[in-house]
């Protein structure tokens, strides 16, 4: 048998299931067997650095599946926040055109417009933001315009108008706002 195959074997065994270490060989010659130790010193130590060898290989794999799964359950979350909210603007869509045509002085149109704001900070503490539309320069990664006006007010590719609004969530766009752009 082929002395790494005898190492391996030891290996699959093991001795006692304990790791042997220098100061546990004490004065034992090598190449001898050391009955205390079921085996001879060198063999011992070369079993020692495989079992160390072993652990620290595990740990290493433990932790980068910690941390594999931890990206993938924020990747996850991220999906589904992104999901929920898509579904949910219609809604708050809805909200804000029955606000648009509601009497001001109506009770009703109050609850409804606490109703929107509570959505709003929902939306917030999930890290959900509004794009910034009107008065800002047109940039094609978070608007999308549906036409053009000439406005002397404004300036060379500002947003004029938005007539549906656009949400992000972290760094990722999830419904552009539609907007006009002017001039």
């Amino acid at each position: 048998m082929a002395k790494k195959d005898k190492e391996n074997d030891l290996f699959d065994e093991g001795i006692a299931g304990e790791i042997v270490t220098e100061d546990a060989v004490g004065d034992a010659a090598p190449g001898v067997p050391d009955p205390d130790l079921g085996g001879d010193v060198e063999t011992l130590l070369r079993l020692n650095g495989l079992y160390a060898d072993k652990i620290k290989s595990q740990a290493a794999e433990f932790e980068n599946f910690r941390n594999r799964t931890a990206k993938e359950m924020g990747q996850m979350r991220e999906r589904a926040v992104g999901e929920f909210v898509l579904d949910l603007l219609p809604i708050i869509d809805n909200f804000g055109l029955a606000l648009k045509n509601a009497d001001a002085t109506d009770g009703f149109a109050a609850g409804m417009l606490m109703i929107q704001n509570q959505m709003f900070a929902f939306l917030e503490r999930l890290g959900v933001s509004r794009i910034e539309t009107i008065g800002k320069t047109f940039d094609i990664k978070y608007h999308s315009a549906v036409s053009h006006i000439e406005d002397a007010n404004l300036g060379e590719n500002m947003v004029a108008d938005e007539l549906q609004a656009g949400y992000i969530y972290k760094d990722t766009v999830i419904r552009h706002a539609v907007v006009v752009v002017a001039n």
